[in-house]
């Protein structure tokens, strides 16, 4: 099942904060806390809540009813990094995202490799006309 990345961004900071309670990390190297706030992670949650409410069903379902659910969760994606100044998001957190679309969407039936190729896209241009993180 594809982990969404809200789960290992937490778990980092769970961990950042276990070794600072320990004295392994220098509090000066420590970012994950501020990298990933609360209502960042809830905000994503949100967001992904909602995509994964609209995936039952997928596998069987038209280009374009799978393309609108893309398009949907990118866009709720692009107000939470642009609720902090387009910097939500940075490259390793968009492939992480970028991942969990394609991961989940295969899961539930939808032949990513097939549907953007169709499309004349690559596999990894799923989400590249509506995201801005």
């Amino acid at each position: 099942m594809a982990e969404r990345p809200t789960t290992s961004w937490r778990h980092g900071i769970a961990e950042e904060a276990e070794e600072l309670a320990v004295g392994t990390l220098d509090p000066e190297c420590a970012c994950m806390a501020a990298l990933f706030p609360e209502e960042l992670l809830t905000a994503t949650d949100v967001v992904l809540d909602a995509f994964e409410g609209e995936l039952p069903g997928l596998g069987a379902a038209p280009d374009e009813q799978v393309f609108d659910v893309v398009e949907r969760v990118v866009l709720a994606l692009n107000a939470v990094d642009d609720a902090y100044n387009g910097s939500a998001f940075e490259t390793d957190e968009r492939e992480e995202l970028c991942d969990y679309v394609d991961e989940s969407l295969t899961e539930h039936g939808v032949d990513v490799v097939a549907l953007t190729a169709r499309h004349s896209l690559g596999r990894y241009q799923l989400t590249d006309k509506w995201r801005k993180w």
